[in-house]
């Protein structure tokens, strides 16, 4: 990647509506030029999905919570389930394998509070691979991006 594909990036992560003219006009391309970049970062996998944000009140699913998800042992076997458990649900927009006292980090998405008991009920209390979790609210959204600095 050079200078232009880090610029082109920067700007693709703001605003992913833009079209491959007005992106060309900021970075010194032709819409052409700007095309195959973007298509070539792409292919090979700088790129992984172009999303939309959604506002969760505006759908319905207000509640935000962050969960520490400590499993009963650092066995492969229960990471790989808890992983592939993580993957298959909705609720969780985003899941951590990660270091420290938890082993995973997850933000979740509900509809309200009473669903989310419902849930760990169902998928903590009574999953024998989890030995506890914590959980925080979220009081409001400061910032939400998955934007990644480039420059």
């Amino acid at each position: 990647m050079d200078k232009i594909d880090r610029k082109l990036l920067a700007l693709f992560q703001q605003n992913t509506r833009q079209t491959t003219a007005e992106l060309g006009e900021r970075v010194g391309l032709s819409a052409t030029s700007c095309q195959r970049r973007l298509a070539k970062l792409r292919e090979i996998g700088v790129i992984e999905a172009e999303v939309a944000v959604l506002s969760p009140k505006a759908v319905g699913r207000p509640l935000t919570v962050v969960v520490e998800v400590i499993l009963e042992k650092g066995q492969s076997d229960l990471v790989s389930r808890f992983r592939a458990f993580a993957a298959s649900r909705a609720e969780i927009s985003q899941c951590y394998y990660v270091t420290g006292r938890a082993d995973f980090l997850l933000v979740m998405s509900m509809t309200n509070m009473e669903e989310y008991d419902e849930f760990t009920k169902a998928y903590f209390f009574d999953n024998p691979d989890v030995r506890s979790f914590e959980t925080s609210v979220v009081m409001s959204r400061v910032k939400v991006s998955l934007a990644i600095p480039v420059l």
